[in-house]
Parts: structure tokens; C-alpha cells; sequence
């Protein structure tokens, strides 16, 4: 009996495992393909609803970065022309006068003047104004002419229009002449 029991196959768990993995039926790869399908298909959907959130989202953040590029172009514009106000306010009270001086026209020039450059100035608009004799910068001057000077060569003798910088960058460079080598 002993003998019985010790020559039982080894394999009897491993024909257990063997029958487990048996192959299916067509019934049953069917149904196991219709689950695979199922959860495949579900999968599908969510990434393709991740995907559409993820563009919309996407449309959305451009959507408002433009938006707030044209308010900060609107509110500057704005910002500027309200600093010129009163600019224009000055000068339509120097016209309304009937019976101005030469003084007072000039002392209202003056002062209209001055608010313009504080109004400039204020919206990061800098006079370039070169002084005689200050190097010749082709990314801040226009020469106009070279004329013999007893300057250094290629220095500024005079400035015939100031040029104008906008936030560093130059808006209108100053009209100069140089002066010619020796």
C-alpha cells in the first residue's frame, strides 16, 4: 500500500494546473475577448475624453492669454493718451486767450512744454539728445552730414532733431552731423 501510495504520480498537482490552462472552448475565448473588447473600448473613451479636456483646456489658456495681451495693449494705449490730457488742456487755455503777451505765450509754451516731456517720460518715451562732441552711436544717431570740426572724428557736432528711445528701444533716432576725419 505504501508502495501504491509513493508511486502515485508526481504530477497529479501539475495535471491540475495543466487542466486549468486547458484550452478554452470558443465559447469562452469569445467571452473572454468581449471582456478584453469592453475594457479596451472603455479605456479608449477615457483617454479620448482625457485628450478632448486636455485641448479644450489647452484652447481655453490661449484663448485668455490673448485676451489679456489686448487689455494690456488697450489699458497702455490709455495709460498714455490720459497722461497726454493734460497737454491738451494747456494748450487749448494758451489759445483761449485773446490778449496774450509775448511773454505769457512763451511762458505757456514752456509750461505746456514740460508737461509733455514729464507725460513722455512717464510712458518710458527718453529724448535722445547727444551732447557736441559724444561718440557717433549708428543704433542711437542718423548722421546727416560730416562736416570738418575740430572734434575728434566720428563725434556728434550738433543735433539738428532729438531722436527718441520707447522703452530702451529707439523710436525715432537724433538727426546729428559729425564730424569728418582729420
Amino acid at each position: 500500500m505504501s508502495d501504491n501510495a509513493s508511486h502515485q504520480p508526481s504530477g497529479s498537482a501539475e495535471s491540475q494546473d495543466q487542466a486549468q490552462q486547458a484550452p478554452l472552448t470558443e465559447a469562452e475565448q469569445l467571452a473572454q475577448a468581449q471582456t478584453d473588447l469592453a475594457l479596451l473600448q472603455a479605456k479608449s473613451a477615457d483617454l479620448a475624453d482625457q485628450f478632448l479636456r486636455a485641448k479644450a483646456d489647452a484652447e481655453n489658456a490661449r484663448r485668455r492669454a490673448e485676451e489679456e495681451v489686448s487689455k494690456a495693449r488697450k489699458f497702455a494705449l490709455e495709460s498714455f493718451a490720459e497722461s497726454l490730457l493734460p497737454v491738451a488742456d494747456s494748450l487749448e487755455a494758451g489759445l483761449a486767450i485773446k490778449d496774450a503777451t509775448v511773454e505769457q505765450i512763451n511762458e505757456g509754451a514752456q509750461a505746456t512744454l514740460r508737461q509733455l516731456i514729464a507725460a513722455l517720460e512717464r510712458n518710458k518715451v527718453i529724448a535722445i539728445n547727444p551732447d557736441a562732441g559724444a561718440k557717433f552711436d549708428p543704433h542711437h544717431h542718423q548722421a546727416i552730414s560730416v562736416v570738418p570740426s575740430e572734434l575728434d572724428a566720428n563725434t556728434v557736432v550738433a543735433v539738428l532733431q532729438k531722436g527718441y528711445l520707447i522703452s530702451e528701444r529707439v523710436l525715432r533716432p537724433a538727426l546729428v552731423t559729425v564730424s569728418a576725419p582729420k
